[in-house]
């Protein structure tokens, strides 16, 4: 793995205080509340499957209206978040599997409303992504996939002890807390192709920002 370009690091830097204050206000919430503080209950872990389903399952689809509004110039940027979004396109089926082995109705879960947080969530990323070059988006990226790869397993750890749940009713949560590092390392690859550019990386940190915010807001809702 090779060392960062300065402008790439210092958006890193930038992009890390975002992503703490991200951690701090996602403890924060009434479901998270009760994880971490030995409360949680199987309808708790239920109703947080069933309100990340939707986003899970807009994703890989912003992320394919992202990389079809990115132009030539770009072609590599817009080869990897394609790649990204056939990855994860079929993520949304793991999670619906993990509600129905947590002793949940199928129909349910994919019946559901999105809640308040993720219809704005989700109004916002398919804006962004219809932009033309929407380079910003890498700030969504990077609050998405951190959440993965830094809190998935602590999460999907903590629901199998308090729940005493077996494997396959946790593996959305398990797998991308193995997965998403090397997503983070990508990440910096695509930093590298738009950066340097003072507009383009204080962008990038504004969307981060605002995702956070809608994130947290589709977190506080599940138990609302």
């Amino acid at each position: 793995m090779s060392a960062p370009s300065e402008p790439v690091a210092d958006v890193l830097r930038r992009l890390t205080v975002v992503f703490t204050q991200f951690e701090q206000d996602l403890e924060a919430t009434p479901i998270i509340r009760r994880l971490t503080a030995g409360r949680f209950t199987l309808p708790d872990y239920q109703a947080f499957l069933v309100g990340l389903r939707q986003q899970v399952r807009d994703g890989a689809q912003w992320m394919a209206r992202a990389a079809s509004s990115i132009d030539e110039a770009h072609f590599d940027l817009r080869s990897t978040v394609l790649r990204h979004a056939v990855t994860e396109h079929r993520d949304y089926r793991l999670l619906e599997e993990d509600f129905v082995a947590a002793g949940g109705d199928i129909a349910v879960i994919r019946g559901a409303e999105p809640n308040i947080g993720t219809e704005a969530l989700t109004a916002w990323m398919f804006h962004e992504a219809g932009k033309p070059n929407p380079f910003g988006l890498l700030g969504a990226m990077w609050i998405i996939e951190g959440l993965g790869s830094i809190k998935a397993a602590e999460w999907g750890a903590l629901v199998r002890k308090r729940l005493d749940l077996p494997p396959e009713a946790v593996r959305f949560l398990l797998y991308h807390g193995d997965n998403d590092a090397e997503h983070i390392e990508e990440f910096r690859q695509m930093l590298e192709m738009v950066l340097p550019d003072e507009a383009i990386a204080a962008r990038i940190v504004k969307t981060a920002s605002v995702t956070a915010r809608l994130y947290t807001l589709q977190i506080a809702e599940m138990l609302a």
